[in-house]
Protein backbone atom coordinates (compact mmCIF):
# COMPACT_ATOMS: atom_id res chain seq x y z
CA UNK A 1 0.00 0.00 0.00
CA UNK A 2 0.94 3.60 -1.12
CA UNK A 3 0.49 7.22 0.42
CA UNK A 4 0.77 9.44 -2.34
CA UNK A 5 0.90 13.38 -1.20
CA UNK A 6 2.05 16.44 -2.62
CA UNK A 7 4.36 17.96 0.14
CA UNK A 8 5.36 21.45 0.50
CA UNK A 9 8.95 20.58 2.24
CA UNK A 10 9.59 17.27 0.00
CA UNK A 11 7.80 17.56 -2.97
CA UNK A 12 5.74 14.81 -4.57
CA UNK A 13 5.54 11.50 -1.95
CA UNK A 14 4.96 8.03 -2.34
CA UNK A 15 5.29 6.46 0.45
CA UNK A 16 5.29 2.79 1.03
CA UNK A 17 3.04 1.21 3.92
CA UNK A 18 6.23 -1.30 4.60
CA UNK A 19 9.37 -2.58 2.79
CA UNK A 20 7.51 -5.31 1.07
CA UNK A 21 5.74 -2.83 -1.13
CA UNK A 22 9.42 -2.37 -2.87
CA UNK A 23 9.22 -4.50 -5.37
CA UNK A 24 11.72 -4.27 -7.71
CA UNK A 25 9.20 -3.28 -11.02
CA UNK A 26 8.23 -0.75 -8.18
CA UNK A 27 11.70 0.70 -7.59
CA UNK A 28 12.27 0.91 -10.96
CA UNK A 29 9.05 2.57 -11.96
CA UNK A 30 9.48 5.10 -9.35
CA UNK A 31 12.68 5.96 -10.33
CA UNK A 32 11.68 6.12 -13.82
CA UNK A 33 9.55 8.56 -13.22
CA UNK A 34 12.13 11.18 -11.41
CA UNK A 35 11.37 9.81 -7.89
CA UNK A 36 14.29 8.96 -5.77
CA UNK A 37 14.71 7.50 -2.38
CA UNK A 38 14.38 9.38 0.76
CA UNK A 39 15.67 7.60 3.76
CA UNK A 40 14.59 10.54 6.47
CA UNK A 41 10.84 10.18 5.98
CA UNK A 42 11.31 6.45 4.36
CA UNK A 43 9.49 7.58 0.77
CA UNK A 44 10.11 8.04 -2.51
CA UNK A 45 10.37 11.73 -3.41
CA UNK A 46 9.96 14.02 -6.72
CA UNK A 47 10.57 18.05 -6.17
CA UNK A 48 9.27 18.99 -9.54
CA UNK A 49 5.21 18.81 -10.69
CA UNK A 50 3.61 18.18 -7.34
CA UNK A 51 -0.04 19.18 -8.53
CA UNK A 52 -3.15 17.20 -8.63
CA UNK A 53 -2.32 15.59 -12.54
CA UNK A 54 1.06 14.40 -10.87
CA UNK A 55 -0.31 12.99 -7.72
CA UNK A 56 -2.84 10.94 -9.80
CA UNK A 57 -0.40 9.78 -12.39
CA UNK A 58 1.73 8.28 -9.78
CA UNK A 59 -1.15 6.57 -7.94
CA UNK A 60 -2.31 5.49 -11.22
CA UNK A 61 1.16 3.82 -12.32
CA UNK A 62 1.39 2.24 -9.15
CA UNK A 63 -2.11 0.52 -8.67
CA UNK A 64 -1.12 -0.51 -12.28
CA UNK A 65 1.52 -2.67 -10.42
CA UNK A 66 -1.10 -4.02 -8.40
CA UNK A 67 -0.83 -1.24 -4.93
CA UNK A 68 -3.73 -0.33 -3.12
CA UNK A 69 -3.33 3.39 -2.99
CA UNK A 70 -4.15 6.61 -0.81
CA UNK A 71 -4.43 9.71 -2.09
CA UNK A 72 -6.28 13.43 -2.37
CA UNK A 73 -7.22 12.93 -5.63
CA UNK A 74 -8.49 10.71 -7.85
CA UNK A 75 -8.12 8.05 -10.50
CA UNK A 76 -8.61 7.91 -13.52
CA UNK A 77 -8.20 11.81 -13.77
CA UNK A 78 -11.31 13.57 -14.62
CA UNK A 79 -12.35 15.46 -17.78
Amino acid sequence: MFLVVPDPAHGLVAAPQSSDDLTPATQLALASHGFAWNSEIEAYTRQAHHDAAAVDITAGMLRELGHYVFSPYWWPPRS
